[in-house]
This record gives structure tokens, sequence and C-alpha cells, in this order.
């Protein structure tokens, strides 16, 4: 879209989930797509429907979630007052509009051939733990997860195998139709200070909960109810049994969403990735 007055338009995103029943709107509840589709109306006066890099759960979080939207001739530089084309306006007259729990953090015109959702090459998630007293802190309580003592080693040392492309249907809520073989990247566990526990988890896509039903499943062997080859027994069993807990929402932030550089490279990705995951 560079240079002309109309086309896509990305976005940015941060946003508190607690607040949201998920990303993705549903009559009477409150989420973010929600929150955002209505703001964009108000603006550009018309509804404007947003794709999105990852729907995420309710309670969910978001540092740097990605949309993009479709404008008409003229309407992006309507908002600006002048002729340049510029995706600053939008996003300044958007956070006056929108809810303090949903900030839009960045924007700018892009190609057509973008897709926030298949044009991405990984996206990013942190989860945090608080497994000691001294890191339990109410202001943090929204943001971590609080639970019994943790063994970070041995839940690190059970995430290895978990690495690369697998099925992870044994991690998943599976959708009709939808595949769930994925590609994990990082399944990285650290200890990020006293009594905190930090799990890294980047993968070209997730399927629903797969976050969540890893950071469990690690979660059990941390806790010793399990032994550091159950995840990988569980992956390759193909079924989740029972022990698999799924870890709680509001420990979960969606940190990045990561694309090619330039038009064409987006757009020759977002072709792959509809082959791909249908």
């Amino acid at each position: 879209m560079n240079g002309r007055a109309s086309g896509r338009v990305r976005l940015e995103l941060a946003y508190d989930g607690g607040g949201f029943h998920g990303w993705a709107a549903q009559p009477g509840l409150r989420t973010v797509q929600g929150e955002l589709e209505a703001a964009l109306e108000r603006l550009i006066r018309r509804p404007v429907p947003v794709t999105v890099a990852g729907r995420t759960d309710a309670g969910v979080h978001a540092r740097g979630q990605v949309v993009h939207v479709d404008l008409a001739q003229g309407e992006l530089a309507r908002l600006a007052g002048r002729a340049e084309v510029s995706a600053a306006p939008l996003v300044r007259r958007l956070n006056a509009v929108l809810p303090n729990d949903v900030r839009v953090t960045g924007g700018e015109p892009v190609g057509d051939g973008f897709d926030a959702r298949f044009a991405a090459l990984w996206r990013r998630y942190r989860y945090r733990i608080a497994d000691q007293p001294v890191a339990q802190d109410p202001i943090e309580r929204g943001f971590t997860w609080w639970t019994r003592p943790l063994e970070a080693e041995a839940m690190a040392r059970a995430a290895a195998p978990l690495l690369g492309e697998h099925d992870f249907a044994a991690f998943c809520v599976p959708r009709a139709g939808a595949s769930t073989v994925r590609t994990l990247l990082e399944l990285g566990v650290r200890r990020s200070g006293p009594g905190r526990v930090e799990f890294t988890v980047k993968a070209d896509a997730f399927c629903h909960h797969m976050v969540r039903f890893l950071v469990g499943a690690l979660a059990a062997v941390g806790a010793g109810r399990q032994g550091a080859d159950w995840p990988e027994r569980v992956l390759a069993g193909g079924e989740r049994p029972p022990q698999v807990q799924l870890a709680p929402a509001h420990g979960l932030v969606l940190e990045e969403v990561a694309y090619p550089v330039g038009d064409a490279a987006q757009a020759a990705q977002a072709a792959r990735a509809r082959v791909y995951r249908g």
C-alpha cells in the first residue's frame, strides 16, 4: 500500500486479557476483537473486520498482537486530514476511543499480500510462574500463576524432546478439519529470579490451548508428579491423558509475532501457510 491512499494497514496491539472473554467476537460478551472493531467502526463510519495473527483465550494477555484491516480509498487520508498516507492518525484516534485495557502500539500501511495470520513466520509467548512466597506479589497476581515449588532443571530436560515438527494433538483442543502439526522452535524454561519460573514458547503457529497444555505438562514434571520423559511419551501417544492439566490463562502473554521483510516475501509466506494449514 506504500504511497497509495487505500489498502491494507497493519496494527500492533497490547492488552490486559483479564477483562476479556478472549480475542474472538462473541454476542453479549466483551472481547478484544469486539472492542477494536467497535472503535474502528466509530472512526471509519462503517464496519471494518480485522484479521488477527492468533486468537488468544479468555484471560490471556498480549504485548505484541498483530492485526490487519482493509480500508477504502481516502479513509486513511481522511483521518489524517491531509493527502499523506500514514497510520499514525489512525493509531492515535483508536487509542482515544478504546478502553484503557487495550492499546494500539503501532501501525503502518502494508502491501495487499500481507496477512496478519498466514504471513507470520512465528509467534512467541511467555508464561510466568511464582512457585515461592517470596515471588507471590499480589500486585502481579493477574499475570502470574502461583503454584507449588517446581524443579526448573527437570522441566527444561523434559521440554527438549518436544522441539521440532510434531503432531501436537496431545497438547491441543482439536478444531474440525484443522491440522495439529506444528513446528516448535523454542521451549525454554529458566529461573528469572528467586521464586520465579519463566517459560518461553515459540512456534510457527499454535493450535488451541497448546501453550497452556505444554506448560501444564511440564509443571507436572517440575512438581515431581511425572518423570522427565513423560511429556515426550504423551506427545508420541497422540492423545491427551487427564494428567495433562491446562495451565491458567492469566500467566500467559503473547509477546511477539514475526514476519518476513518485504511485500513479496510476506505474500509468499502467506500462500505457503494457507496450503499447509488449510
